[in-house]
């Protein structure tokens, strides 16, 4: 049996649920997906008074890791991130310290 494209187009833009907990991992989302997906989960986050998020990124190559760095030094919102400690994830996991918007 073949597969319809356009069905197939349908199920890949169906909206995935992400619990707003200061936890994201990235693992089952696509690398291009990664700007508007860490920018709206940390809008979320400040939504719910979230001031530090961990982005699972996890070790490989390093190339999700070096997206996600550069996502936040680009928001206006990320106060500062390191590499997370041991119990977080060490370099497989990134930590991001949020601010709020000075207007609020």
């Amino acid at each position: 049996m073949q597969s319809d494209p356009q069905s197939m187009n349908k199920k890949e833009a169906k909206p995935v649920e992400i619990d707003i907990n200061g936890v994201l991992d990235l693992h089952s989302f696509s690398p291009k997906d990664l700007s508007t997906l860490i920018d709206e989960y940390i809008g979320a986050c400040l939504e719910k008074k979230i001031y530090s998020v961990r982005f699972i990124h996890g070790k490989g190559i390093g190339n999700i890791r070096r997206s996600v760095h550069a996502l936040l030094e680009r928001n206006p919102h990320v106060t500062g991130y390191q590499l997370a400690d041991q119990s977080g994830g060490s370099w497989g996991a990134t930590i991001a310290n949020l601010t709020p918007d000075s207007e609020e």
